[in-house]
């Protein structure tokens, strides 16, 4: 096999094989989210250069052109997955409360749900629902047919998925009680392997949703209750997403469910599914009755050109206004925006921040440790970076480092209410319970003043109110 590597640097834009290589990337799995990342692009197919052996863009785009296998191992590189269970604790609670009580009403006679989890990573957001699902049926479960389905284009992520043991990282919005209840101790030191009640509710598949575009999906991909696209549609081209959403909602049995990521509803989508605003977030129905018209395939599927487009083309979604709701329960109510940062901080967009963000949620810990301390170096007085060097240091399992980290953001900002939680979570874990309720106690006064459904800064979606309700029961007669 040929020893040579790729010479390591920015990425070779003038080189028209990889320009080729990108269009045929793009144009294979639909992430156009690469078409003005070339940096980043370069990065990942450097790893597996370098593992095949191949010196440049042209080589490898030949490998890829007599290996399958080789696809297979670049789509599962150049996937970026979210790895963290119960991700927006509102959408979770819009489950919880209001979706899947009314599917288990409106499939009562039949005992029947089908779900599909789409682009679902190594598995937290199929295996939080299962989670639900379970404690939402009780004893009705063994009663119940649960068809729950989680599928990705990267097969790698599906195995972990499968094994359904994770590192603390993907735990990080749970308390020791949910961890307790919903897992027991991995096969490695600092692991977590959920428990087999819940495990057992789910099965994985590899799926790529540019098949639902060009008819070779699996008929078996329809008749949903339930179909979860959450943050998978903004690496699409937004031709291509019309075309998606529209292809999802044709899977929905009439009356199901659409929940797509918070920054992904488009008004556009009222043409053929109804907005639905639930506390906090956004849903779609297919209506009850009638079929989702089709649409023609957008012309973007065929292979991009060699000149994408530049950030300034980059699509910006609006969420559905309050007038396109239907009210469910509750008035529609407006949906919030988070809570403003620090001014003295810089935007994280593109930043460092967000490359750290992204390390992490690719499951990759190592490299998003050192792209941390490598942004410290350059910026020490930013308490977020401090925050998440500290939620990067409990999941290495550096229990002092992470303490360190986290006292260092609340120099930086008192008010950092996740910082605070995460130093009691730390310090209770470590047996030093006196300390850590003091550091809950100032988390739970501190969201006490802010409204019940304010999103915390830095906190994935959890409220002042879920936070306070989580940080309770740690407390005891200190919260009374």
């Amino acid at each position: 096999m040929p020893t040579a590597r790729p010479i390591p640097g920015p990425a070779p834009t003038a080189d028209p094989a990889f320009a080729a290589l990108k269009s045929r990337l793009v144009a294979r799995t639909g992430h156009h989210y690469y078409a003005d990342k070339d940096d980043l692009l370069w990065e990942r197919v450097g790893r597996r250069m370098r593992v095949r052996g191949v010196p440049d863009p042209a080589g490898y785009l030949a490998l890829l052109e007599e290996s399958e296998a080789e696809w297979a191992a670049l789509e599962s590189e150049i996937t970026i997955g979210e790895t963290f269970f119960f991700r927006y604790a509102e959408q979770f609670a819009a489950l919880r409360g209001t979706i899947l009580p009314e599917r288990i009403a409106a499939r009562s006679n039949e005992r029947r749900l089908r779900i599909w989890s789409a682009g679902c990573s190594t598995g937290p957001e199929t295996h939080s629902v299962a989670i639900v699902l379970r404690e939402l049926l009780g004893e009705r479960l063994p009663d119940w047919r649960i068809g729950l389905t989680g599928t990705d284009i990267n097969r790698d992520v599906l195995a972990v998925a499968r094994r359904a043991v994770y590192g603390a990282w993907a735990l990080r919005t749970l308390g020791p009680e949910e961890r307790e209840r919903y897992f027991r101790p991995g096969p490695r030191e600092g692991t977590f392997a959920l428990r087999p009640e819940y495990r057992g509710l789910a099965r994985f598949e590899p799926q790529n949703l540019m098949s639902l575009l060009d008819g070779t999906a699996s008929l078996a991909l329809t008749d949903y209750d339930l179909i979860l696209c959450r943050n998978v549609l903004i690496y699409f081209h937004p031709d291509v997403v019309q075309a998606l959403v529209r292809a999802l909602a044709q899977r929905l049995r009439p009356g199901g469910w659409l929940l797509l990521g918070h920054a992904e509803p488009n008004p556009a989508f009222a043409e053929f599914l109804e907005a639905v605003a639930l506390p906090g977030t956004a849903a779609y129905r297919r209506p009850g009755e009638g079929a989702v018209p089709d649409l023609p395939p957008p012309a973007r599927l065929d292979p991009v050109p060699d000149t994408v487009p530049g950030p300034e083309a980059a699509w910006a979604p609006l969420l559905p206004p309050e007038s396109a709701a239907r009210e469910v329960g509750a008035a529609p109510i407006r949906l919030r925006a988070p809570l403003a940062v620090p001014p003295s901080v810089p935007p994280a967009e593109g930043g460092p921040l967000a490359v750290v963000r992204a390390l992490a949620d690719a499951g990759d810990l190592e490299a998003s440790w050192r792209a941390c301390r490598a942004a410290l170096a350059e910026a020490p007085t930013d308490p977020r970076l401090r925050y998440y060097e500290g939620l990067l240091a409990r999941a290495r399992a550096r229990p002092d480092e992470a303490e360190r980290a986290f006292r260092g953001a609340l120099y930086l900002d008192k008010g950092f209410v996740m910082a605070h939680y995460h130093l009691g979570l730390t310090l209770v874990a470590a047996g030093r319970a006196e300390a850590g309720r003091r550091a809950l106690a100032n988390a739970l006064r501190l969201a006490a003043t802010l409204p019940a459904d304010a999103a915390l800064p830095e906190g994935d979606g959890l409220t002042a109110a879920e936070l306070s309700g989580a940080a309770r029961p740690l407390l005891g007669d200190e919260a009374a």
